[in-house]
């Protein structure tokens, strides 16, 4: 090759490359707003980093052609949860992933835009969010990833566990009671019927001291059991929670796997939602795909636990079907 042409060509191909560097500097980079409810640290990690993690499988690499905006409530509480949601709505993401169910019912009303993906408990058709699980219409869809109707599961699995029981509590906060489309006390009460069992509500505040204050006054009377649905504003009461329930000998049921390792009796509920779904999901809509026209799943495998420490602890003495049922037996 001759000088003139090597220069020409080493010119030419000089001038391409700040072309390319806006190119790819240039390239829309799209946006994921998070806003999540809860107080659990190891939640916000673990969920946080298989979202982002199965996004970057995807290509959307966070400071290249993804930027995430987390927003932590701290609360269920749809108080709490509105201004972060209303600073998320401000920033104009593509995509927001949101969770717990007060978290998109506050997000709901605030924009028809902008897609919401989301993990909750309760029906969603039931609470107003979408029109059908198979055609949920709108800019919302998502994972359910607890039913009401496993509520009278708990008071099934209590009751045959300690047989003895006449009287259950639902626990959970205000927020969580109150959420559209849960209706776990009206679950547990009308299952409780045919069972002999009298049903009751225990109704908490976001507190230490009124949670002790509940469950010592429901424990007066004997043959109790507790019952705690899906609540996160709980979570970081759990340690409290366990040593009551250990110090009144009240069995108990958690649809929180945190709970039996940490000394609870009891684990039943689906099975942790993989977040790399929902990081499949974000991905169909970011790359052209209406969330109303994306099936709203439902959980398809559960997960039982049975701590034979603390069974052993309150006197009781755990059936031979539960063993065999339970997924992982604690000793």
């Amino acid at each position: 090759m001759r000088r003139r042409d090597f220069i020409t060509l080493l010119g030419g191909a000089a001038a391409t490359w700040p072309l390319a560097a806006r190119a790819q500097e240039g390239a829309a980079v799209k946006r994921l707003g998070v806003l999540l409810g809860s107080n659990d640290e190891q939640f916000r990690q673990v969920r946080n980093e298989e979202l982002v993690g199965g996004l970057a499988a995807l290509g959307w690499m966070e400071g290249r052609n993804l930027r995430v905006d987390f927003r932590f409530a701290g609360s269920s509480d749809p108080a709490v949860i509105r201004p972060h949601a209303e600073a998320l709505i401000r920033a104009a993401p593509d995509v927001i992933y949101a969770n717990p169910a007060t978290a998109v019912q506050v997000l709901q009303p605030l924009t028809n835009t902008i897609a919401i993906v989301f993990s909750q408990g309760g029906d969603p058709v039931q609470a107003g969010t979408v029109r059908s699980l198979a055609r949920p219409g709108g800019n919302i869809t998502g994972f359910v990833t607890f039913d009401a109707s496993i509520n009278t599961k708990y008071l099934q699995l209590l009751k045959d566990i300690a047989p003895r029981m006449t009287r259950v509590a639902v626990l959970q906060t205000e927020a969580t009671r109150s959420a559209l489309g849960r209706n776990d006390f009206a679950a547990v009460e009308q299952a409780s019927q045919p069972l002999a069992i009298k049903a009751g509500a225990l109704i908490v505040l976001d507190d230490a001291a009124d949670i002790e204050r509940a469950i010592a006054g429901f424990a007066q009377e004997p043959d109790g059991g507790l019952i705690l649905p899906p609540d996160n504003a709980l979570t970081k009461y759990r340690t409290l929670i366990i040593a009551l329930a250990a110090k009144h000998r009240l069995p108990a049921i958690y649809a929180n796997r945190g709970y039996v390792d940490a000394g609870g009796l009891m684990y039943y509920n689906a099975a942790p939602l993989d977040y790399h779904r929902v990081a499949a999901y974000v991905d169909r809509i970011l790359r052209g795909e209406k969330p109303g026209d994306l099936p709203v799943l439902l959980p398809t495998k559960y997960e039982m636990a049975v701590n034979l420490r603390t069974a052993k602890a309150l006197g009781l003495t755990v059936p031979q079907t539960l063993l065999v049922a339970a997924d992982e037996v604690i000793e």
